[in-house]
């Protein structure tokens, strides 16, 4: 980019306005699902019988026969065309953390010539996309081009433009998982029936345990143009260089504060969006950096929670673009400044409304409270290690352990009330310390103020794993990340966990226990067994990590070395036992992961490397010969003593632009060379290994002299767009 389109480039950044957004007359309530097949559309479209069919196998999950696979279709279809619908396609999500969708039209020959609008329910319940394309981790050969999507009426379908979207499944021809939502649905059942059996020890009339799931979503925005002006964020999703501004977040100004009016006019239309498309947005506000922003739903059924998230993320792509911004959703676009996460708050909730992670009014309850808190607990702790191998990705890595997000080390803050109570349980033989006290208030000195009630915890923000008072709140996913990833490990972890917690109870009542008291032995020993994963005190500590290693808790930092969590014998066993993934699923997927990891670090290389050698040494050195031209001619004008004391910063600047050239120049050599030895490893995993250990570092080597020059190359011709022009929307 030459110099004077950069400056209008920016320009006309500043000068936008926001986009107006039509009001809506009506309220939310009125026109949220608009686009959505829900139980009230299935209600005007569907027959009685067809209805309280499709209720069955949504609520009950009882199997769908073709015939009434067909009757739904038609009232599908009538209800989609009546919206302008024209298309359909199964809507999936393969292991690309993006979704998938291959459009056919509501046409058929009608024998006459002519054409008709079809949908069967053939077309409904299964298609055959090509599953050659697609990542399978070895599971098919490229010439294996057969897979199957199948519809989950557990998330309604949608229409978006002219095309019903219905969410789906994604197998290949021999049955195994090529998506995240397979075995997402997978861990889902088995914490169902896990989750159960333990609920009916405290209340027999429950039959089923649903796991919810509220995410909240971070994102930056920039301008358009700006966006298009820097050929990294083009290709990566984040800066490869760019020096800090002298401000960015050091005033705290921005988290909570005022939202600006484009922005603002933007969040409005994307909210409108998505209450039309059914995903109940709640909150909205500037995050910590500049020009960061947050968005959370209410919570939701963790199936159709994915869904949604998925949804929303393609829909604030696209209606930023409408408003004149690019929507960023990497971890860390911008160096020096607050990443962005997508905290997933999980819980388990019954049938008959109880929240199994609230504390409760009886000793019952509580003890079931307990039950449930300590089990989680110990899912953790035995899968701590592939709870962040979940989570982790090249991208995320930038993000994790930067004191502004937790560490790449996995715990639980629970909070003093319930440390202490679980501590006197561990050390106590009395059955009945199971009182929980409720929020207290903070009575304010101040006149017109009422009473703070205040929760049983405080928050611990560098904890991965935190107890919010009735919810887990996993901190640690990545902005950009499915959540289903995160979700699979943490439910089927769960599942085991309260498998083998039953196993131990009904053995203890066989051998003649009373029922609580049973309960309470099995909790205790687990309360022991856990502790190592509990941690209150500061996760960016160096003292925790060595404390951690002592405990040992996974502390590995290495992506590709955490991602071995997969594939340890522990966790093949539980994924095997829950009926979750097999073997040669867990292989694939990690494999997939590893591909996934060298091709972003590669194509960071890449691009970083052209920069430097094509945008950034050439300013260098037309801004060094200015200068040493400028040393010549002050030598013409002033003797020589005069010109060696007015051409000294002249002369230290010109070393200053050398000196960092030659390295840069050196060492992007280097960068080629060690992306050329590391392509040359056959096994993917110490592929892996290389491009971490020799290629990303040299990238973070090389752009600190980038940002030196920006600092010291006139502004006027430094070629891309710098923080201090990103990171303010006017």
């Amino acid at each position: 980019m030459s110099s004077t389109l950069r400056f209008q480039v920016v320009g006309e950044a500043f000068k936008k306005k926001p986009i107006e957004v039509p009001n809506r007359e009506v309220r939310p309530s009125e026109f949220f699902a608009k686009y959505v097949f829900n139980r009230q559309k299935m209600r005007t479209f569907l027959s009685d019988d067809v209805y309280e069919k499709m209720c069955d196998v949504i609520d009950k999950g009882t199997k769908l026969d073709l015939q009434t696979a067909d009757a739904v279709a038609e009232g599908m279809k009538q209800w989609a065309m009546k919206l302008g619908a024209t298309h359909c396609t199964h809507w999936f999500q393969p292991l690309t953390e993006g979704t998938a969708e291959k459009h056919d039209g509501f046409v058929e020959h009608d024998g006459k010539g002519g054409m008709i609008e079809e949908f069967t329910g053939k077309q409904l319940v299964q298609q055959e996309p090509d599953a050659s394309s697609f990542p399978s981790g070895g599971i098919r050969s490229t010439f294996e081009a057969r897979g199957y999507s199948a519809w989950d009426p557990a998330s309604p379908v949608f229409v978006i433009g002219d095309t019903l979207m219905i969410p789906t499944i994604f197998i290949s021809y021999t049955g195994e998982a090529l998506d995240y939502k397979t075995p997402l649905k997978r861990a889902l059942k088995a914490v169902d029936k896990a989750a159960t059996a333990v609920a009916q020890y405290f209340y027999e009339d429950v039959t089923k345990v649903i796991s919810n799931l509220g995410w909240e979503q971070e994102y930056f925005l920039v301008d358009e143009g700006l966006y298009a002006a820097r050929p990294d964020l083009v290709m990566t999703g984040r800066t490869l260089m760019g020096h800090d501004s002298a401000k960015n977040q050091q005033m705290d100004d921005h988290y909570f504060g005022s939202i600006p009016r484009r922005v603002a006019a933007f969040m409005k239309d994307l909210e409108i969006q998505a209450l039309e498309l059914g995903i109940p947005c709640k909150t909205r506000h500037n995050e910590v950096a500049p020009n960061q922003f947050e968005l959370a739903p209410i919570f939701e059924e963790t199936n159709l929670a994915v869904d949604h998230n998925m949804l929303m993320m393609s829909l604030m792509h696209d209606v930023a673009r409408k408003h004149g911004f690019r929507c960023l959703l990497h971890e860390k676009p911008f160096a020096g400044v607050n990443g962005s996460g997508k905290h997933n708050n999980w819980s388990l909730s019954t049938n008959t409304g109880i929240l199994l992670h609230a504390p409760g009014k009886t000793e019952l309850d509580n003890l079931r409270f307990i039950a449930y808190i300590v089990e989680t607990l110990m899912a953790v702790h035995k899968h701590n290690g592939l709870l962040k191998a979940s989570i982790i990705s090249a991208t995320n890595a930038h993000r994790l352990g930067a004191n502004e997000a937790p560490p790449a080390i996995i715990s639980s803050f629970i909070g003093k009330q319930l440390t202490d109570l679980l501590t006197a349980l561990e050390e106590s033989d009395d059955d009945k310390l199971f009182i929980i006290k409720g929020k207290k208030s903070l009575s304010l000195d101040i006149p017109q103020i009422p009473e703070i009630l205040l929760d049983n915890t405080d928050r611990n923000r560098t904890s991965p794993f935190a107890f919010t008072g009735n919810r887990f709140e996993f901190r640690a996913v990545g902005s950009q990340a499915n959540c289903a990833a995160a979700m699979i490990v943490l439910n089927t972890a769960v599942a085991e966990a309260l498998t083998n917690f039953k196993k131990r109870v009904d053995k203890c009542i066989e051998e003649g226990m009373p029922k609580i008291k049973a309960i309470v032995a099995v909790v205790r020993e687990d309360i022991k067994a856990c502790k190592p994963i509990h941690f209150e005190g500061n996760g960016y500590s160096e003292a925790w990590r060595e404390e951690a290693e002592k405990r040992g808790l996974d502390v590995e930092a290495s992506a590709p070395l955490i991602l071995d969590n997969y594939l340890r014998e522990d966790s093949i066993e539980m994924f095997g036992k829950m009926n979750v993934m097999t073997k040669a699923e867990l292989i694939a997927r990690t494999d997939i992961k590893l591909e996934t990891y060298i091709k972003k670090v590669q194509i960071e290389a890449r691009i970083f490397g052209d920069l430097c050698i094509n945008h950034i040494i050439p300013v260098a050195t037309r801004y060094q010969s200015q200068l040493i031209d400028n040393v010549h001619k002050m030598g013409e004008i002033f003797p020589a003593e005069e010109a060696k004391v007015v051409n000294a910063n002249n002369l230290k600047l010109i070393k200053q632009i050398s000196e960092h050239s030659i390295f840069i120049t050196e060492n992007v050599d280097r960068l080629i060379d060690a992306r050329r030895v590391a392509n040359r490893i056959e096994d993917t995993r110490e592929k892996a290994i290389a491009y971490h250990d020799t290629v990303a570092p040299l990238i973070e080597e090389i752009r600190y002299h980038v940002d030196k020059l920006e600092l010291i190359v006139d502004d006027e011709i430094w070629p891309l767009p710098k923080y201090r022009e990103m990171l303010f929307i006017r």
